[in-house]
């Protein structure tokens, strides 16, 4: 599954799930495989179905803990979307969590307790980010406290830089966390952190286009291309460049592979991919985009009007 995914063909992963469940009986119950149709459906952003895989597998002695840490992980995270994009930062509250998804960090906190490696950094990493996707200010200090601990253990500590650069960036410190970022940069990269560095080059990646660096965003972006082909974040950011720069035609065709690799799952990247073919006058696939995102988010913003009844009017006798 990863190396499908990191080779940018995941869409060969369920013709492989299908020989396997075929290669016998008990197929279905094997941990292993219930651990890796999870991953397959997780990298498909299919959240409740890898969720119901993993959890099949999450007592067993082998596959558990990954099983779990992985759960965890969805759990804060349904969408794969970072925990301190701006919307994200603009809910900051001093006082007790105001965020929506309080079953969700409460699972994940639950998840954590049957796990009994109490002291594997990766164990205390995801219990900083359990305090981190509450949202208040207090629990994101007790987070930093811990992931210091962390890091005057291992300099090098990706997952923890990385989660030390979120809580900078949802206290808006910028600065503080592109110096974290920074650090995870001219790391020479290993897989096993690999999705700890994808994930810190693509905050680095959205701190650069946001200072207008868009040279510096892209070499971001293709460093996670590089060894994620699938990486549907690094393709969107730089469609975010091309569509600044005014070349509609490159954008969409990056927010195309976004698109693709995100399994068509967001409606942002929907909106932005008509956008650009509305803009690259490819009115035809701009229609088709819009109903796609609008079959799923009827009540998604600006798309009807600013785009899909500008592209069929342009298509008019």
């Amino acid at each position: 599954v990863q190396l499908l995914r990191r080779s940018g063909r995941l869409e060969e992963v369920p013709g492989y799930m299908k020989r396997a469940d075929r290669s016998s009986a008990a197929a279905a119950h094997d941990p292993g495989l219930c651990f890796c149709k999870g991953l397959a459906e997780r990298y498909s952003n299919a959240a409740h179905e890898a969720l119901a895989h993993l959890n099949r597998c999450r007592k067993d002695r082998e596959w558990g803990p990954d099983a779990v840490y992985t759960m965890v992980e969805i759990y804060l995270s349904p969408e794969n979307e970072q925990l301190w994009d701006e919307e994200g930062a603009s809910m900051l509250s001093d006082g007790p969590s105001q965020v929506e998804n309080t079953d969700h960090i409460r699972a994940a906190e639950k998840l954590l307790c049957e796990v009994r490696r109490r002291q594997d950094p990766r164990h205390r990493v995801l219990e900083a980010y359990v305090l981190i996707a509450t949202k208040t200010k207090a629990n994101i200090d007790s987070a930093l406290g811990m992931l210091l601990e962390i890091v005057n253990d291992d300099h090098d500590s990706v997952p923890a830089l990385l989660a030390m650069a979120t809580c900078f960036m949802l206290l808006k410190q910028t600065p503080k966390a592109r110096n974290q970022l920074k650090r995870v940069s001219k790391l020479p990269f290993n897989s096993a952190e690999a999705d700890e560095f994808e994930r810190s080059w693509l905050m680095l990646a959205e701190i650069h286009i946001q200072g207008g660096k868009y040279d510096l965003a892209q070499e971001m972006c293709k460093k996670c291309l590089k060894y994620n082909k699938s990486c549907a974040k690094a393709w969107e950011l730089i469609g975010q460049v091309m569509e600044r720069e005014q070349s509609y035609l490159d954008a969409a065709e990056h927010y195309e592979r976004s698109w693709k690799f995100s399994s068509g799952s967001s409606p942002a990247v929907g909106f932005r991919l008509a956008f650009n073919y509305l803009k690259a006058k490819r009115f035809v696939e701009a229609i088709d985009v819009c109903q796609k995102v609008l079959k799923e988010h009827p009540a998604y913003p600006k798309i009807q009007k600013d785009i899909l009844d500008k592209a069929r009017m342009s298509i008019r006798p």
